[in-house]
C-alpha cells in the first residue's frame, strides 16, 4: 500500500486545532487525502455515506477529539465498535483530557494510540512520522 492510498479523517471541532493539524500535514508534504467531521455524529455519516455525504473509502485512519458537541470522542466509539463494517477502524485520540477515566475509557475502545494536543506543539513532526510509520508498515483492513 502507499501512502497516497491512505485517507484521514479528522473528527474535531476545534477550529484553530483543525486549522493547525491540516497546516502542519501541508507543511509537511503528507499527500494523504483528508476529511473534516466536526463532531461523531458527522463523522459516523462520512463513514457510513448517510445523509447525502460519499461514503469514506478505505483504507482510513481516523484522528479523534474527545470534547465535542452533539456527540463526543467515547459516544463515537461507541458507536463505531458497535458497527459491524466499522469496528475494525483505526483510531488515535487526540485530545486535550488528561483524564485517567477518559484515557482508560478510550483504551477500552481499542483505539491505537492516545495523545494529549498539549504535548504535541513542537512535537507535531514527531505525531505525523508516528503516523507515517504507521500505515506505511501496518496492513490496514
Amino acid at each position: 500500500m502507499t501512502m497516497k492510498s491512505l485517507h484521514l479523517l479528522l473528527v474535531e471541532d476545534d477550529m484553530v486545532d483543525l486549522m493547525a493539524m491540516q497546516r502542519g500535514l501541508r507543511e509537511l508534504r503528507l499527500a494523504n487525502p483528508i476529511t473534516v467531521a466536526h463532531d461523531g455524529i458527522e463523522a459516523l455519516e462520512v463513514l457510513r455515506g448517510e445523509n447525502g455525504r460519499e461514503k469514506l473509502a478505505r483504507p482510513f485512519v481516523i484522528l479523534l477529539d474527545l470534547k465535542m458537541p452533539r456527540m463526543d470522542g467515547l459516544e463515537f466509539l461507541a458507536a463505531l465498535r458497535a458497527d459491524e463494517e466499522l469496528r475494525d477502524s483505526v483510531v488515535f485520540v487526540l485530545t486535550t483530557s488528561r483524564h485517567d477515566e477518559d484515557i482508560a475509557a478510550a483504551y477500552r475502545q481499542n483505539i491505537a494510540g492516545y495523545i494529549l494536543k498539549g504535548t504535541i506543539g513542537e512535537q507535531f513532526v514527531n505525531l505525523v512520522t508516528l503516523l507515517d510509520a504507521y500505515w506505511r508498515l501496518v496492513e490496514l483492513p
